[in-house]
């Protein structure tokens, strides 16, 4: 079965066109309502959502329909995506909803769905969901509809949460640190946690007004977080994405630091502990190679999966690892989260300054990052990396590649782009690389 809704990480789009609609929402919840409605208990939806203005809409249209076939809903407001994931395990409840487009603009929304036991959907399940959205629902007979209500203690129970992510006695007294909450859900949580366990906060990003989410700000433009740490003369800045599962962090300097930077140093403060499982991390394909050569020079593996945090997840889960993540900043946790959390990674990188009692600069640039090029190529039609010319092309960039870099190339799951990526040791030569291969596939689409 082709899908039709679901995409790498739920339902997303622009907001009241395609699929992205309050009827859509509706037929959703309807839909995923039938699909969890099983067993003679009374069952219930835990529904978050991000700071867009769509989110009010979206959020009725989601109730009306779990409602209409008798499962109760329980609303939390604005929270991250991560503490859906939570309070859906916590809360015994049949499934959970997070309303956030994630790092994208305001006008986007989309719907993540996560089963009782606090993960993701699995691609089987999404696409029996989506056979049940376009037949008609199982209505419950009127005295059986569902009820709805909101909660007021979500927000301290997921700030509680993440506290315990890091040891009771690490305090993050006379640390200044500027937290970028990109006018997005974790906007009151995320400052609250970090401040709470002793820190001087600088916050940015955290007045929410339904159309400045991800704008200008958080994870995906950390300008102004790296100008502010710098202007503070701040111990580190941390920036999430809109729904907060994503992390980018800032050293006292003011220089990024990726995923791939996080994920060596929580690995390798793991690995001292002995808390390490799987005997390394999986990443994606993405991941960059001087990342890879870090962890083996260490003892410690690195696994790569295709695109999306789900499929890091799923060989986490398949592989016993309990750290993994993308370049882009999701950081999965299993110790203590199903799913990226941003607010639990930024945590542990503060505890890892508390406790070296070096500066971040330091602490958070294990390796020197292999020089990497990605360029996307549009195309109008047909099957580019089909071409047999193309073929050729790829197949002599990879062995000049051979042992000295990484090629890799994906079609975008989202638009007709395929995107071309190379990594090595020799700048010029990637450069070389990535444009025959472009070229390439110019003259095939």
């Amino acid at each position: 079965m082709t899908r039709k809704f679901f995409g790498t990480d739920g339902i997303r789009g622009r907001t009241n066109d395609g699929v992205m609609t309050a009827t859509t929402a509706m037929r959703m919840g309807q839909a995923a309502g039938n699909y969890f409605r099983r067993g003679g208990h009374r069952h219930r939806v835990v529904i978050g959502k991000d700071t867009r203005l769509s989110g009010y809409m979206m959020e009725s249209a989601l109730v009306a329909g779990f409602t209409s076939v008798g499962v109760d809903v329980i609303m939390t407001g604005p929270l991250p995506t991560p503490a859906i994931a939570l309070l859906t395990r916590e809360m015994r409840a049949d499934l959970g909803v997070m309303i956030s487009a994630s790092h994208n603009p305001y006008m986007d929304n989309g719907i993540k769905l996560f089963g009782p036991d606090g993960f993701k959907l699995s691609d089987e399940v999404e696409l029996e969901i989506e056979r049940l959205l376009e037949s008609e629902p199982d209505l419950a007979p009127a005295e059986k509809i569902g009820r709805a209500r909101r909660i007021e203690d979500a927000r301290g129970r997921y700030i509680h949460a993440v506290k315990q992510s890091i040891s009771s006695e690490t305090r993050f007294d006379g640390l200044k640190v500027v937290v970028d909450c990109a006018h997005g859900a974790s906007y009151q949580v995320t400052p609250s946690a970090i401040w709470e366990l002793g820190a001087d906060i600088v916050t940015l990003g955290v007045n929410p007004n339904g159309t400045n989410i991800n704008d200008g700000v958080g994870s995906t433009a950390i300008e102004a977080l790296q100008a502010k740490v710098v202007e503070e003369g701040a111990d580190v800045g941390i920036a999430l994405d809109g729904d907060a599962d994503r992390l980018i962090v800032v050293d006292e300097k003011g220089r990024k630091v990726d995923g791939d930077q996080i994920m060596a140093l929580i690995a390798t403060r793991m690995q001292e502990k002995e808390m390490l499982r799987g005997g390394g991390v999986v990443a994606t394909v993405m991941s960059n190679l001087g990342l890879e050569r870090y962890l083996n020079s260490i003892d410690l593996s690195l696994e790569r999966t295709k695109v999306g945090d789900r499929y890091v997840l799923e060989r986490m889960k398949e592989g016993g690892f309990n750290v993994g993540g993308e370049q882009s900043g999701h950081m999965i946790l299993l110790d203590h989260a199903t799913t990226g959390d941003g607010t639990v990674a930024a945590l542990r990188v503060i505890a890892s300054l508390v406790r070296s009692e070096k500066p971040a600069s330091e602490i958070l640039h294990l390796f020197d990052p292999v020089p990497q090029l990605l360029k996307n190529v549009r195309y109008s039609g047909g099957k580019p990396l089909e071409n047999t010319t193309v073929k050729q092309v790829i197949g002599d960039a990879e062995s000049e590649l051979q042992g000295k870099g990484r090629l890799v190339i994906r079609p975008s799951g989202t638009e007709p782009v395929i995107r071309v990526m190379a990594e090595g040791d020799d700048p010029a030569q990637v450069n070389t690389v990535v444009d025959r291969i472009c070229d390439a596939v110019r003259a095939a689409a």
